[in-house]
């Protein structure tokens, strides 16, 4: 059998939201349209998520949440800086802005995620393949500093760095949605030093933010691999190349360090059925976003045998972060 040219790990994120998304990241991954989870622990169907993963042998890693719903750890104090006055986390462009207002108590931010990764310990029976952050919170500074040294603590060797190859090209995105993004990706190349010092590891590309929801299809799915894998580097001749492209990120000790000239790329993605009013989130319940048909329309898109098709056809293999 010939090398994969890419080993592509496609993550599903959410997992443990609810009932309905646990079933359809868990119908993904049976018809091999996903080969990786991550758990939201403190979701209301986190207990069912690990139970499944556990039943179906499915590689998991955790979804670090510090934005949305309750949190986990019992020994914050009464009125931690991580949630508001109803005692939840504040959400995600609240959580930012009271980081940029220095509200944010570094300590807590430890405490929180080490209880984290205990409950994902308790759930699953095992330390995470990988952790990331709920609406990438883990690459905001300072939060970073903290994240990675939880992660060394903890041996977990591997976290997202969503700096995605295209993005800058995307002019269909919303004012409001680019100017996130590229946020995004800007804290994530700050996080870059953070991480390299700790020894945590990542694919060579990311893709996922410009795939979201109905921006979803093959189409633009084999856009966003062909932009990850093709985008050349910025110290090449070429003057119109991406500010960022793969070539940056140079931390992954994978098998194409080893000279056999794969490469890795995560996809992260948001399959299921959308979720019902009331039931499921994480603590107050689901987001428009977990109700809309976006989710479905991502499990249909995955699911897609047009998908597998451009797999074989580009000699992409997935895998999950443990097989990295």
């Amino acid at each position: 059998m010939p090398q994969p040219r890419v080993k592509l790990v496609v993550t599903g994120d959410d997992f443990g939201y609810c009932a309905r998304r646990n079933r359809g990241i868990v119908e993904c991954f049976q018809k091999g349209a996903i080969s990786n989870v991550s758990l939201l622990v403190n979701g209301m169907a986190a207990e069912e998520a690990a139970e499944i993963s556990k039943r179906h042998s499915i590689p998991i890693g955790l979804h670090a949440n510090l934005s949305e719903g309750l949190p986990v750890c019992d020994t914050l104090p009464k009125g931690s800086s991580l949630v508001n006055d109803d005692g939840y986390f504040h959400g995600k462009m609240g959580f930012r802005k009271a980081l940029r207002n220095g509200q944010l108590k570094m300590i807590e931010v430890e405490q929180e995620l080490k209880a984290q990764v205990q409950l994902f310990c308790e759930l699953t029976g095992q330390l995470p393949h990988h952790m990331d952050g709920h609406q990438h919170v883990h690459v905001l500074p300072g939060v970073r500093d903290v994240f990675a040294r939880v992660l060394s603590d903890h041996q977990i060797r591997f976290t997202r760095v969503p700096v995605e190859p295209g993005l800058h090209h995307c002019t269909w995105l919303s004012p409001q949605l680019r100017g996130f993004y590229l946020q995004v990706e800007q804290d994530s190349l700050d996080s870059i030093p953070v991480f390299l010092k700790h020894g945590i590891r990542w694919p060579h590309a990311y893709i996922g933010l410009t795939t979201v929801g109905k921006s979803m299809s093959v189409a633009s799915l084999k856009t966003a691999l062909q932009n990850a894998v093709g985008t050349p580097s910025p110290s090449s001749s070429n003057e119109n190349a991406e500010p960022h492209s793969r070539c940056d990120l140079t931390a992954v000790p994978d098998s194409s360090q080893k000279g056999d000239g794969t490469l890795t790329v995560e996809l992260m993605v948001h399959p299921g059925y959308p979720s019902l009013p009331q039931e499921g989130g994480c603590g107050e319940g689901p987001d428009d976003f977990s109700q809309s048909l976006d989710r479905l329309h991502e499990l249909r898109t995955l699911t897609d045998p047009e998908l597998r098709r451009l797999y074989k056809e580009k000699n992409i293999q997935l895998c999950a972060f443990r097989d990295l």
